[in-house]
């Protein structure tokens, strides 16, 4: 039996929620999304923009030539933001420029100073970040990259250290009180970190991140591999919802992280699998598949016991002047460890979302006492363990034939410190420098006498 809509009986105030709810879909319908906000960032190799939503879009993107410029259109779409407040300097891009196209859509233009490649995505509303539209220009005028060289063991090269600083660009990391930001946090201790690597013969500091901008977690990895690296160190701050919550910690790849790493790592058929092992490294390319697979276990087995091994002597440092959360390495499958030739560890360096410790992280004075904390356990490690071919080793191997050592007075330093370090008297140290008294000055070489 059937019955007509008019025939309804529904209470009144029924029908004025259905009409509301009627209404409201039809409106949503014909809703434009606005660009809510733009904000840039320029990174080595690359510009990224990202333009904050007030709802998901469709976009095309597409380039036009002389002169050079690239056009985005977004369909059912407005702009509430000033794109000319944008400071452009040191990116591609000349000038943002917006209007109207076709009444309902949306076309911003880009008119740059040179050719770029461009890729575009959105990203979903998470967490308290909007709808956005990523806009990534990568510089055309950058050469591309040389298959690695397998490089010949050098009797005296640098420990090169690769410093990751966590996060960056449209990635804050862990927002602290009064709006402390990780990115920032870890940036700054890590540069110190390299400046105070810098200072001492023998070893080498490269920055991963050198600015606000954002990196992949394989890329971070991959750049340290691409050095040479011989300890890829990636510096964060914790954060969790209690803010009672303390303590620094270092984390080392966990063993099921390092087994699923080594097939993958074995399946995929690109540059990064055609050489293990660091410097003097093993290629890959002529090895049938079942040794290939010996070669990488065993790299990643040596790598994660060196990874243990050295997270231990930083761990132990860093608890000279913090509270620790865990009194030993912890593991975990970060992607960001998983090289396969490259000792790796991840230490973070309190919780940011305490106040007392976010107090301490904020603090320029305190994040160099950190930075000098980490080196401290890295260079233990190195003395205990020097890479062949390395300066370290040959200034070991010196020691025990004899030789006369050498040493750099870094800032800090004092000569009963340095005497103390190397087991020898501070009458030994003068009388093998020809010094009247104990005054040292920065960039000043000692030589050390056997003790």
């Amino acid at each position: 039996m059937g019955f007509r809509a008019s025939e309804l009986v529904l209470p009144k105030r029924l029908w004025m929620v259905l009409s509301f709810l009627c209404f409201s879909i039809a409106e949503f319908a014909h809703a434009k999304a606005q660009i809510e906000g733009v904000r840039l960032w320029r990174a080595p190799d690359h510009t990224r923009v990202v333009f904050d939503l007030s709802a998901p879009l469709e976009h095309k993107l597409f380039s036009l030539e002389n002169p050079h410029r690239l056009v985005l259109d977004m369909e059912s779409a407005g702009n509430k933001f000033a794109l000319a407040d944008l400071d452009l300097n040191k990116t591609p891009i000349r000038r943002i420029r917006s209007g109207a196209r076709d009444k309902q859509d949306l076309r911003v233009v880009l008119d740059l100073h040179e050719a770029v490649k461009p890729r575009s995505f959105l990203l979903k509303r998470h967490g308290d970040k909007p709808d956005r539209l990523v806009l990534d220009l990568f510089d055309k005028s950058l050469k591309t990259e040389k298959k690695l060289e397998q490089a010949q063991p050098s009797q005296k090269r640098d420990i090169i250290i690769a410093v990751d600083a966590g996060h960056g660009g449209e990635d804050p990391g862990a927002i602290g009180p009064g709006g402390l930001r990780e990115k920032a946090v870890v940036l700054a201790i890590s540069k110190e970190l390299v400046r105070q690597i810098n200072q001492v013969k023998g070893y080498k500091g490269k920055l991963v991140r050198t600015g606000d901008y954002y990196i992949g977690l394989r890329k971070r990895r991959n750049i340290a591999r691409d050095i040479r690296a011989d300890l890829f160190i990636s510096i964060h701050a914790d954060a969790f919802k209690h803010p009672s919550a303390s303590g620094a910690s270092v984390f080392a790849l966990s063993r099921r992280g390092a087994t699923s790493e080594t097939a993958r790592f074995l399946a995929r058929k690109e540059n990064e699998a055609d050489l293990i092992g660091g410097v003097g490294g093993v290629s890959l390319e002529d090895k049938d598949e079942v040794l290939a697979g010996v070669l990488v276990d065993l790299s990643m087995t040596a790598s994660l016991s060196s990874s243990l091994q050295v997270g231990d002597k930083v761990l132990k440092s860093m608890g000279k002047i913090a509270k620790l959360h865990k009194r030993r390495v912890e593991q975990a499958g970060f992607a960001v460890l998983k090289s396969p030739d490259v000792p790796s560890i991840l230490v973070e360096t309190g919780f940011i979302s305490n106040p007392k410790e976010a107090k301490n992280l904020g603090s320029s004075r305190y994040r160099k006492k950190m930075a000098s904390q980490i080196f401290k356990g890295v260079r233990s490690y190195f003395d205990d363990k020097p890479p062949v071919g390395s300066y370290l080793a040959w200034v070991k191997n010196g020691q025990k034939e004899g030789r006369p050592r050498e040493y750099i007075i870094a800032r800090g330093d004092t000569l009963s410190g340095i005497a103390l370090e190397y087991n020898v008297s501070v009458a030994a140290l003068k009388k093998a420098n020809k010094l009247r008294n104990s005054r040292i000055r920065v960039g000043q070489r000692l030589k050390i006498p056997t003790s």
